[in-house]
């Protein structure tokens, strides 16, 4: 195998039959050792936790791949901590999706002025490049088509994909007892057909329980019980 990229959380790596591997990382994003799946920086190393976010993966993936959402997930090999998946080719340089049911977050910290903390949204989605160093900055609908990162009809594709991958999620979350505040994905194109990639962990979302927000190895330990 050829690694190809090293990631905060996950390495990628060329397979002899086209595909990738990707392997799963015991890092979070996050702040001052601070979990924060909004944050651009690594925060704090968790022991396991790779290979729980691998775990919770496989199963939303096989749950979307069911419901005929597209992914790139091919298969996993939880002991090794490796997923195969299909080829893709990103959005520009690495275009980052979230999806907020609740205003909380970087979200409210911008709107405070206009909305309550904890406040429902209504699958809200914004679209931020990965850059570490400006941010990860927001960029709307029209800037990403001017910049030629994304066409009209991949944007209009890219946002339905997130408003009903975030409700599946929701909803498999809520069977637990627990609820979904936001979510953040990374979405491809193989062949002009946009696909989710990447992961569908608890790094990558927040969630809450009793009114606090859960640790990302507890809500992963909860959701595999």
């Amino acid at each position: 195998m050829k690694k190809v990229y090293t990631g905060k959380t996950k390495d990628v790596y060329a397979l002899e039959n086209g595909n990738y591997l990707l392997q799963f990382k015991d890092d979070v994003t996050g702040e001052n050792g601070v979990f924060d799946p909004g944050a651009n920086t690594v925060g704090l190393s968790i022991e396991g936790i790779g290979k729980q976010n691998l775990a919770m993966s496989e199963i939303f993936f096989k749950i979307l791949n069911e419901k005929g959402v597209k992914t790139h997930f091919v298969s996993a090999d939880l002991e090794n901590g490796t997923m195969e998946v299909l080829p893709a080719k990103t959005f520009g340089k690495g275009l980052e999706v979230i999806c907020r049911l609740r205003a909380v977050g970087s979200f409210y910290k911008r709107y405070s002025d206009y909305v309550e903390e904890g406040a429902p949204l209504d699958a809200y989605v914004e679209m931020t490049f990965k850059n570490d160093a400006k941010g990860d900055p927001l960029v709307t609908k029209d800037g990403l088509v001017m910049l030629g990162v994304m066409t009209d009809e991949q944007y209009e594709a890219t946002k339905v994909l997130t408003q009903k991958i975030t409700r599946i999620v929701a909803e498999a979350l809520a069977e637990k007892g627990v609820e979904l505040y936001d979510i953040k994905f990374e979405f491809g194109f193989n062949q002009d057909e946009v696909l989710l990639i990447d992961e569908i962990a608890s790094g990558n979302m927040r969630v809450y329980k009793d009114g606090e927000v859960m640790d990302p190895m507890v809500l992963s330990a909860m959701f595999l019980a």
